[in-house]
């Protein structure tokens, strides 16, 4: 009862600040850019002007999911910020480049998470299982506890990378607002809206990590609390 009224509670809030990201993206899409660049072209020339040539910026479908590719080098823009010229699709255009940007210049909390891909891709959907089980061992065997741990190792490395992804994240915005400022690219309103749309987009990733790490308290709880 504990787990289900934590996750609940966690649930509740992604929710709430998810919500607020899409209410926040729809209203600065609102604030047309007066250079009137879409967000393509706002991720070229930031791209340009760190003088990075050999990443592609490509449209990909959906609404939000905007993200860098580090394997084959390509900011990937959706559809509402690809083609729009407003704060929002200017923000996110230049968040994602801000990834690209890292990438170049081997910003080591990005080497970090990108070692610890493979190995989270395994183990976050096992660990639950795993610790499952071995509960459910140690009340027949001493086994189980070893188990237990096991599973908990693996839930370790996962909440380890929804850790590791806030300073890539925050990093990342902080790098487009600088540059968006630095250039010229924005009016003190587009700016005030991309700086705000972008805040929200880093506070999924902070519930996610909280998620992550009370989740982890509460099955080490459980485990050794039970040998």
């Amino acid at each position: 009862m504990m787990y289900m009224i934590l996750m609940g509670a966690i649930a509740l809030v992604s929710w709430l600040v998810s919500n607020r990201l899409q209410s926040k993206f729809a209203h600065y899409s609102n604030i047309h850019l007066q250079n009137g660049m879409s967000g393509a072209e706002i991720a070229e020339k930031m791209l340009h002007d760190n003088g990075i040539y050999d990443v592609k910026v490509i449209s990909t479908p959906g609404r939000l999911t905007d993200h860098y590719n580090p394997q084959n080098k390509t900011v990937n823009l959706s559809e509402a910020v690809y083609n729009q010229r407003n704060a929002a699709a200017a923000a996110v255009a230049a968040h994602e480049c801000g990834h690209a940007v890292q990438h170049a210049t081997a910003y080591s909390w990005l080497q970090m998470r990108s070692k610890m891909v493979p190995v989270v891709q395994i183990t976050s959907s096992l660990s639950q299982w795993v610790i499952f089980g071995g509960l459910a061992l140690m009340a027949a065997s001493s086994m189980g506890f070893y188990v237990a741990v096991a599973g908990l190792i693996m839930m370790a490395i996962a909440t380890a990378f929804s850790v590791v992804t806030l300073p890539v994240e925050y990093d990342a915005s902080n790098r487009a607002l600088a540059w968006l400022k630095n250039k010229n690219m924005v009016t003190p309103q587009e700016y005030a809206g991309a700086e705000d749309a972008l805040k929200w987009a880093a506070r999924t990733y902070l519930v996610a990590a909280i998620g992550a790490i009370a989740s982890l308290l509460y099955w080490a709880l459980q485990v050794f609390g039970r040998r």
